[in-house]
């Protein structure tokens, strides 16, 4: 008996994005650290070396779809637990400390084994599709979201 694959909508999109999003806040929440920290950190290290303060604000509010005070917030929960610092040759960029790189590696190297379990046997056709699909919904619903 062969199950038909649902078909493609939100709810479908929702559902595996909020079971991966789970398992990632597991993976955070060992290491200390809360989603949106998480994705503030991840963002501050792929940046480069250092960032601007707004430039990162940025970044993850569009990413997140979040309010800029709230990322705002949570850099500064970085700060405090060192694992962001003002840049000390430009105040108004910020850069990860050590200890905020390994943290990212570490919790990067924990969510690859996640996701290579959860990818594992699909062929790399039906992802190139499922992320054409995905990367034109997003557009459009960033589209939207800008009264487009």
């Amino acid at each position: 008996m062969t199950t038909l694959a649902p078909k493609v909508d939100g709810r479908v999109i929702a559902l595996a994005h909020y079971a991966g999003r789970t398992l990632l806040e597991g993976v955070l929440t060992r290491q200390g650290l809360t989603f949106h920290q998480g994705v503030v950190l991840r963002a501050a290290v792929l940046a480069g070396e250092s960032t601007g303060r707004d430039e990162l604000v940025a970044d993850v509010t569009g990413s997140l779809k979040a309010d800029a005070s709230l990322v705002r917030d949570v850099v500064e929960e970085l700060a405090a637990a060192r694992l962001l610092e003002e840049d000390p040759a430009q105040a108004s960029r910020i850069r990860p400390t050590d200890a905020g790189r390994r943290l990212y590696q570490s919790t990067t190297a924990e969510t690859a084994e996640i996701s290579a379990r959860l990818y594992a046997g699909v062929p790399a056709g039906e992802l190139a599709v499922a992320g054409r699909v995905l990367a034109l919904v997003t557009e459009r619903a960033n589209a939207e979201l800008a009264g487009g």
